[in-house]
């Protein structure tokens, strides 16, 4: 037990009695029970630190503010881990409460382990410099790991953990048997799964990792991960080790990557381990034999669509019988069995002519979903008239099939589903990029239509919907998407490239590219001077790209999509001839970020409306950027910018006259809000959220005398809004929800004079408001929690029209383990 060490010290007894509350109460209750195991696993990685302060403390002789300080935490945990004990199933309003509080401490342990700890030891480095070192190492661990999930230095969670199976399954339950035996036999090291793409393979191994003898045999060794197409163990073991909450090494080669791993493993303990690796293309077989060879320890479960002879051990899944295929397809066609007016035999036709597959039956039959039966009769008729996709014949009638769903769709919505394929293979697509794309391409408004368009799409089967955090400002009536995903089935997207490339070249609407090493395709490498006219042109590239860019003229390109993985990336020249070029979305998928060469290119673009970058690192704004007099919005996703805005002058307060919107998320390495961007008048809406490192906002915020929108969610070291806020005349929605160090509001918050909604959730640092909010007389909805509520209850007699919405948060965790 992690509270052995305990003895006479204050510090280690407080915490071994926290630890033992910890223990005693998860078995006394469900209610919180992934909570407080959540808690008890941070609580064992802190051990070690612990025990050392304690040394350190008989090193020095002498007590220190800090230990008290942290004794007090875990006092003041304790009592929150007894409360919980007392909290009944039937309690709606404490059960959120608490487990909310849970959370915040917990994040409290890990914030407290990265800045006091380091601090307290560092002053006394000249004597124990040895101690220094070793505990240094252990914190940066510890600071890594957040309970359930584990996540990177943004804040995303990069988890291997083994995925929910979602939705309504049928017919697996003896595949999953039979690959089980197989797992846990000791023959063959290596498992596989083969079947056409939409057999289920990816729930079936997500099934067997959940069973209940497989997770007694592999304990937490159980690892889930997508493979990439182009093979590289390196990226996996990246990921692995990250998922451990180790450091990852910057690894040379997969031999270097296999090396570290053993090393690895033999730290985390003595149980064997199973890797998940699916949908795993051709090309991977050495590379596994090769991991298998030197870690006989590790069990390999592969899914893939292709068969591989060299591994024995190949379990080929079949398609559904007649009876599931019929359970399956009915449910997603008649949820409330109401089928009345579909005659059996056209339900019959349908269901034999999907075939077996589970995504075509599920894709199929949300498409007639409330169909009268003329629709029926009429998708049979295109069935029987319909000609074979691809070539493969494994694929040939699912693809058939499938077509049929998507040409049901209007046209508008058609058009956005193929603009989907602009995206890599197994990556969420974020919400806000394809928003960014089709404000660009038809012109929609972002925050209905083209939202609309992702839930009638999900609706049909067509896409995935993942949305990490519902975000409140979306119940205060204004849309934020920064947290909604799209997904999308590999099969689905090889059938939106399909279509695109029906065309030939020289007549796509939709120009999609995936480069592997330097390989162009052989038509741009002739085209020459050619012209070619998409609309929409995505190029995507791996990490072995050089920098090579043949020539290509594109003069009606309006959306650019580049998917990189390189770390030094630099933009194509053919660029500055892209005259009709609206939209630019840059995105890194790389393990590291990626600095991006050739900015100033960007200023030969003047008709550009939108551009985003995520995961990159950009060392400078160049003036020809401050040029674009086009330029409406400009994101920046995780993303290193801190050196290039300290760079940044903007003198002439119309340059770029018609920027409206500014997004920065995740950006980590943000301590003050950029003076420069106080001088853009013309912006509207700016939203700084997540930077978890943003401290102070410049007092020139006041020239904003435009803004009407600001988001400053979850900056938790943001101290302070500037006291120069009150200039904001017409500033109708605040949000600084989860801002956890602030413990103030401005004295001139009652200037603001035009603000109507705040959304200020989490701000547990406020213990007073200013009482100049009683000049806030068009404020209509304060959306915060059960605390800050009590606030501005004193002052609901001044201001006649405000309503108060105490905020329940779902804290359900589980999106953390979705694909």
């Amino acid at each position: 037990m992690a509270a052995a060490f305990v003895g006479g010290a204050l510090l280690g007894a407080v915490f071994g009695e926290l630890l033992k509350a910890v223990e005693e109460v998860t078995t006394k209750t469900v209610e919180f029970k992934p909570l407080l195991n959540r808690l008890k696993s941070t609580l064992n990685q802190i051990t070690p630190i612990i025990e050392d302060i304690e040394k350190l403390n008989r090193v020095l002789d002498r007590p220190n503010i800090e230990t008290e300080m942290f004794t007090d935490k875990l006092k003041e945990g304790k009592r929150l881990v007894l409360k919980c004990a007392g909290v009944r199933w039937w309690n709606l309003y404490a059960k959120p409460l608490h487990a909310k509080r849970l959370i915040a401490f917990d994040n409290s342990l890990v914030r407290f382990f990265q800045i006091d700890v380091t601090a307290q030891i560092s002053r006394d480095s000249k004597k124990i410099l040895e101690a220094v070192n070793r505990i240094d190492g252990k914190v940066e661990r510890v600071g890594t790991m957040v309970g359930g999930g584990v996540c990177d230095n943004n804040g995303f969670v990069r988890c291997c953990s083994v995925p929910r199976v979602r939705g309504f399954v049928v017919g697996l339950e003896e595949p999953v048997r039979e690959v089980k035996v197989m797992v846990v036999s000791g023959g063959e090291q290596v498992v596989m799964v083969s079947a056409p793409g939409g057999c289920g393979k990816t729930t079936l191994a997500k099934m067997v990792c959940h069973d209940e003898e497989i997770r007694g045999m592999f304990k937490e060794n159980i690892f889930f991960v997508t493979a990439p197409k182009v093979p590289s163990l390196k990226v996996v073991i990246e990921n692995l080790f990250e998922h451990r909450g180790f450091r990852v090494p910057e690894f040379q080669t997969d031999e270097e990557a296999i090396y570290q791993l053993e090393r690895m493993l033999k730290q985390i303990g003595p149980n064997p381990l199973l890797l998940v690796l699916d949908d795993v293309w051709s090309g991977w077989e050495s590379l596994i034999e090769d991991l298998t060879t030197q870690i006989p320890e590790i069990k390999i479960l592969v899914t893939s669509r292709f068969v591989f002879p060299r591994f024995e051990s190949t379990y080929r899944l079949k398609l559904l019988s007649d009876e599931d295929a019929m359970a399956l397809f009915c449910h997603s066609a008649f949820p409330q069995d109401g089928r009345s007016s579909v005659p059996d035999d056209l339900v019959h036709k349908i269901v034999r002519d999907c075939g077996g597959f589970p995504l075509a039956l599920e894709v199929v039959g949300r498409s007639l979903r409330g169909q009268p039966k003329e629709i029926w009769k009429r998708t049979l008729k295109q069935w029987s008239e319909g000609k074979s996709i691809f070539s493969s014949d494994s694929n040939k009638e699912i693809l058939i099939r499938l077509l049929s769903s998507v040409n049901s769709l209007d046209e508008m919505y058609k058009e956005c589903y193929l603009d989907l394929a602009s995206f890599p293979e197994d990556q969420r697509i974020p919400a806000t990029a394809l928003i960014d794309m089709w404000v660009g391409l038809y012109n929609l408004d972002e925050d209905g239509d083209a939202i609309a368009i992702l839930h009638e799409l999900s609706e049909r089967s067509l896409i995935g919907k993942v949305v990490t955090r519902k975000d409140a400002s979306e119940i205060s009536g204004y849309a934020y998407y920064n947290e909604h995903f799209a997904t999308q089935h590999d099969l689905l997207r090889e059938l939106a490239i399909h279509q695109c490339n029906q065309e030939l070249i020289e007549k796509r609407k939709r120009l999609i590219i995936e480069i592997e090493g330097n390989d162009f395709p052989r038509w741009w490498i002739e085209q020459g001077q050619h012209s070619i006219c998409p609309h929409l042109v995505s190029i995507s590239t791996d990490e072995r790209f050089s920098t090579n860019w043949p020539d290509m003229h594109l003069p009606e390109a309006e959306v650019l999509v580049l998917n990189i993985q390189t770390r030094n990336y630099t933009l194509p020249q053919f660029m500055e001839k892209m005259d009709q070029l609206m939209v630019l979305i840059i995105t890194n998928y790389g393990f590291s970020s990626s600095e991006i060469q050739n900015i100033p290119l960007l200023g030969y673009l003047s008709t550009l409306k939108r551009i985003r970058f995520e995961h990159v690192f950009i060392s400078s704004i160049s003036d020809s950027i401050l040029k674009l007099r086009n330029l409406q919005k400009i994101s920046f996703i995780m993303c290193e910018i801190s050196e290039a805005f300290r760079k940044c002058t903007i003198q002439i307060p119309d340059m770029l006259p018609y920027l409206s919107e500014i997004v920065i998320d995740y950006c980590n390495d943000l301590v003050e809000f950029p003076a420069c961007l106080c001088e853009i008048r013309s912006l509207k809406e700016l939203s700084i959220t997540n930077c978890h490192e943003l401290v102070t906002i410049a007092g020139e915020f006041e020239k904003l005398e435009n803004l009407k929108v600001l988001r400053l969610h979850a900056c938790t070291k943001l101290l302070e809004l500037p006291e120069t806020i009150g200039s904001l005349k017409k500033l109708d929605f605040l949000d600084i929800s989860d801002c956890v160090g602030m413990s103030k509001l401005p004295g001139q918050m009652g200037d603001l004079c035009g603000l109507r909604k705040i959304h200020m959730t989490g701000c547990r640092g406020l213990s007073e408001l200013p009482l100049s909010v009683k000049g806030l007389e068009k404020l209509k909805s304060v959306t915060c929690d059960e605390e800050t509520a009590c606030l501005w209850q004193d002052y609901e007699d001044y201001l006649d029209d405000l309503e108060i919405h105490v905020h329940k948060e779902d804290v359900n965790l589980d999106w953390l383990h979705d694909n």
